[in-house]
Formats: structure tokens, C-alpha cells, sequence
């Protein structure tokens, strides 16, 4: 019924395994038939601290009895608070809040044209954004017209000028497009959509040098790859580098609600001025709340210790399934990306037989499966979910 229902009545933009989910706690999700299942996609990274976790239950209950929603017209008493957490965790001056993750990419492309004009100079309608193949940075229709996903574009131009992309991880190539009127690189300092795939090491370094030597923003899309589900505070971490803008959301909102933000110093975000963007929804009381008492608990590094714990067990086994129907494992912190063996199965039906043995995964560009579970989930969990892999590319 549930299925019949949302195919009859809901838009099929996405294409869902034939499961219907009824509750969560933790790691764990059960179906309207009881049967559970560990989470290993954790809504994208949405859900790092797991399915209704009591200390943001009770943050939120909070707030929910209390105010929910003013207009940015006037000031509310959580927001002030949360911008100065998640600046400071940052180590930077100025927040912008948002709610999705597209939105404040969105948001991250308009201050980095502001910045070029009022900042860097250079002449009107002519900032030019340098980007990487096989991005994602969400579906508006200013994202795909930088996107070579053909399924994320088709139908849908004319598209959006003032973009270059590169491929990804070659400085070479993104020191030959840079001109006079580039304003930023974006990018993601790991492709999580792509399949979880890592740069080069000393990428990230190289990048920020070369940012830095021609007057460019460098901003780091790290919606799916920030607040500890690489083992790291940010991504970035990993080579000590601190971009000049982070693009945040997903985790952000602990898995309740959609909250977004970008962060930077203020010669960055200064010029954003009243009237010049906006959101009726960003920085809203309650989200602000879940915010603050997110950053809260990133604060204590307890997250990132068991994203690195734990992604080190599940590298180890994964690790020992390539030859025996993988072909290729990568893995950062706990988030995972595997390749199918070529001419196995496709990730589609890995999938679905992942399904069948408990597990919950997504796959990506047809022979690849990822793996995100939250960051709570228990050594147990993470060995559950080897074996199923095990199981599933051995046996089908």
C-alpha cells in the first residue's frame, strides 16, 4: 500500500528498493513488518549521529515547545548562539545560515561572484567558478549547468555560463584555466556521489597554494564530507588545509531538519548586505538550537574518533574482499566507496541483496556501492556489514 501510494501520487525522482521504513534508532531502522536494518547510508551523511539521538531529541523537544519559527525581520535568542559555535569551530568570523545543501552552495556561488566584484576587482558580469568532473553539488538548475551527469542535465538547459570544469584532483589542468576573472574553485576535497573517491595526496595542499598565489576563493563543499564522518572534523583536516569558504548542511541538522551554512571571514562574507540574499527558513529558531548542540558535540572530538576507530575496521575488511568480487576499495574515515569486479553484478543488485541480509546501501554510476553508516554504529555493526558484502559479491 505504502509503495502503490508514493509511486501513484508522489514525482519518481528517485528509485527506491522495494522497502518501507517505520522508525529508527541509532544505526538501526525497522520496517512496517518489523524487520530491521542497518543503516549504511545514514541519509547521505545526514544522520552521523544516528537515528533519533536522545541529546538532540531533547535539544529540539526544547526548542519546539518554546519558538520555532520568527522572520529574519527581527532577531530571535538561538541564533546568535549558533552562529558563534559554528564560526568558531570553523575558525572563522561570519555565518550564513540556509537550510538544504544545494541552497547554500547556491549561496557560496553568489558571494564568490559578490567577492569577486566588490573585493578582487574585476569587471562586472564577468566572475568565472573553476569545478571539478564528477561533482555534486546539487540538482537547482544553476548546479547541473556545471554538472556532467547526463542525467542531471538532460532537459533542462539553457544553462548557467560562467563556469569551467577540470577533472578532478589535477592542479595542472586547473592552472591552465585560471584567468583574471576567476573568483573560486569548488570542489569537494572527496567526491561522495562519485563513489567516495579521494584525491591525490597533497591535492588539498596544492590546491590552497594556488589559491592563495592567484587571489582565489577556495571553497570546500563539505556537505556530505564534514562534522567527523571522515575522521576528521573536515575533510580538509586530513592535509591541515582551511579553505577560504565551507559549504556545510546535512549533518548539520543532526538528522531532524534541513540545516545549511556557509562560513567564512568576514572581508568574505561582508559582502553580503540586507536585501542581497535570504532565506525565510534559514537561521530559524529551532534549527539553530539542533545546530548549536551539534557543533556542541563535534566539540568533543568523540565523533571523529570513532568515524577513524571504526573506518579502520571496515577498510581492513572490505580490504579483503577485493579479488573476491571487488575490485576496488576506498575508504575515509567511515565512508566507504567499493567497485564492483566487472561483468559481477551490478550495485543495483548489490544492493538488493544487501537488502535481503539486513543492510541498507546506495549504489552510483552503475558498478559502484557506498557505504555511510552513523557514526554510533558499534564494531559489531561494521562487522555485520563486511560480512553481507562478503556474502553478497561471493554469493550473489
Amino acid at each position: 500500500m505504502h509503495i502503490a501510494r508514493t509511486e501513484r501520487f508522489a514525482a519518481h525522482n528517485y528509485h527506491p528498493l522495494p522497502v518501507v521504513l517505520s522508525s529508527g534508532d541509532g544505526a538501526w531502522v525497522t520496517d512496517i513488518e518489523g524487520r530491521r536494518y542497518l543503516d549504511c547510508l545514514a541519509g547521505y551523511s545526514a544522520l552521523n549521529f544516528g537515528h533519533r539521538n536522545p541529546r538532540l531529541l531533547r535539544r529540539a523537544t526544547e526548542q519546539l515547545n518554546r519558538l520555532t519559527l520568527t522572520s529574519r525581520a527581527f532577531y530571535n535568542d538561538q541564533l546568535g548562539g549558533f552562529a558563534e559555535a559554528l564560526a568558531g569551530l570553523c575558525h572563522k568570523d561570519l555565518v550564513l545560515p540556509m537550510n538544504s545543501g544545494a541552497e547554500a552552495v547556491e549561496t557560496a556561488i553568489k558571494v564568490s561572484r559578490k567577492w569577486g566584484y566588490e573585493v578582487k576587482g574585476i569587471p562586472a558580469d564577468s566572475a568565472r567558478i573553476i569545478t571539478m568532473h564528477g561533482n555534486f553539488h546539487g540538482r537547482t538548475t544553476t548546479i547541473v549547468s556545471f554538472s556532467d551527469d547526463d542525467t542531471a542535465t538532460g532537459g533542462f538547459g539553457p544553462f548557467a555560463p560562467g563556469f569551467v570544469s577540470v577533472p578532478y584532483g589535477d592542479i595542472e589542468a586547473i592552472q591552465q584555466v585560471i584567468s583574471p576573472n576567476t573568483v573560486a574553485v569548488l570542489f569537494e576535497p572527496i567526491q561522495g556521489e562519485g563513489g567516495v573517491v579521494i584525491p591525490p595526496p597533497g591535492f588539498l595542499s596544492r590546491l590552497r597554494e594556488v589559491c592563495t598565489r592567484n587571489n582565489i576563493l577556495m571553497v570546500a563543499d563539505e556537505i556530505q564530507s564534514g562534522l567527523a564522518r571522515t575522521g576528521k572534523t573536515f575533510a580538509c583536516d586530513h592535509e591541515g588545509v582551511v579553505p577560504d569558504i565551507y559549504i556545510l548542511g546535512k549533518a548539520l541538522g543532526g538528522g531532524i531538519l534541513p540545516v545549511s551554512a556557509v562560513v567564512a571571514d568576514s572581508d568574505i562574507l561582508g559582502v553580503v548586505t540586507p536585501g542581497t540574499h535570504g532565506s525565510t527558513f534559514g537561521g530559524n529558531p529551532l534549527a539553530s538550537a539542533v545546530g548549536a548542540e551539534v557543533v556542541a558535540m563535534l566539540q568533543t572530538g568523540e565523533y571523529q574518533a570513532r568515524a577513524h576507530e571504526f573506518g579502520e575496521r571496515l577498510r581492513a575488511g572490505l580490504g579483503g574482499l577485493i579479488g573476491s568480487g571487488l575490485s576496488e576499495v576506498r575508504v575515509r574515515g567511515l565512508w566507504a566507496g567499493v567497485d564492483i569486479a566487472p561483468g559481477h553484478m551490478t550495485g543495483r543488485d548489490a544492493c538488493a541483496g544487501l537488502l535481503a541480509r539486513g543492510v541498507l546501501a546506495k549504489d552510483t554510476h552503475g558498478s559502484t556501492v557506498r557505504f555511510a553508516p552513523p557514526l554510533v554504529a558499534s564494531e559489531a555493526d561494521i562487522d555485520l556489514l563486511v560480512n553481507a558484502v562478503g556474502e553478497v559479491v561471493r554469493n550473489g
